[in-house]
């Protein structure tokens, strides 16, 4: 166990460790453990919740009997095999451009996570296959790794799973990206990201097995994915400042 996680200290992480793990977030959004300490802090109810829509869903059985998602997704050889313009090969080139691995993500939440709380095996394996999925939700909805293309997806995730930890850090990381980037319609963006995240298909009952080999229009059509415009227009606005700052640090007063 990490010994910066909450977790270290022999409880599990609670409100006051959540605004912590934001503070730390902002500070370094590539930290990406400190998600996973806001999301386990705050989201005990919501996981018991999203895990009961779960074994509702048609899909429950069936993935259930599956090799775990990141079988797929870390099979590199598979993935660059997918037909052109199929979503799993736009995961594929989507990891060699950013230059990160599926297990990037593995490394971060087992980081992030106390491991306090006990849970079921197969609650733990769901939300596993959540956290995978991260990377391939990006390529699947069309938002970027950039600051505000992360609170966009987390914007989605949170209609999608319902974790008020994601509601945190929209909140912080919006204003801090609102103050370094002035006149900019940020939240807009992130709005079209709460409406476009209610209208979309769960994809934590998605099969991804069956629909990366599928041309990635034809995905996201069929899982009711719109196309995010205000995101788009609001990443092609900041080019000319040389894209959206983020790493540069507020001072305490703001």
């Amino acid at each position: 166990m990490a010994e910066n996680s909450p977790g270290s200290a022999g409880k599990v992480p609670g409100l006051y460790d959540a605004f912590v793990a934001v503070k730390r977030l902002i500070a370094d959004k590539e930290d990406t453990s400190q998600v996973f300490t806001i999301l386990e802090a705050l989201g005990k109810r919501s996981s018991e919740k999203s895990w009961k829509k779960f074994k509702k869903h048609p899909n429950y059985s069936m993935l259930r009997e599956q090799p775990p998602l990141m079988n797929f997704l870390c099979d590199k050889k598979w993935l660059s095999s997918l037909p052109e313009g199929s979503l799993g090969r736009h995961y594929y080139e989507f990891l060699q451009r950013e230059n990160i691995s599926a297990e990037g993500l593995v490394e971060a939440s087992e980081k992030g996570f106390s491991g306090l709380r006990p849970l079921a095996d197969e609650t733990v394996e769901f939300h596993q296959r959540q956290r995978d999925a991260h990377d391939l939700w990006h390529v699947l909805t069309g938002y970027g790794r950039d600051a505000l293309g992360e609170l966009c997806l987390l914007a989605v995730t949170y209609r999608l799973l319902g974790n008020p930890g994601l509601l945190l850090i929209i909140l912080f990381g919006g204003r801090h990206i609102k103050k370094l980037n002035p006149g900019f319609k940020f939240w807009s963006a992130i709005g079209e990201g709460f409406r476009h995240g209610r209208q979309m298909s769960w994809l934590p009952g998605v099969d991804w097995k069956e629909v990366l080999p599928r041309p990635i229009d034809e995905a996201r059509s069929m899982l009711n994915i719109q196309t995010p415009a205000i995101y788009q227009d609001v990443v092609e606005s900041t080019l000319k400042q040389g894209g959206i700052h983020f790493d540069e640090q507020l001072s305490a007063a703001e």
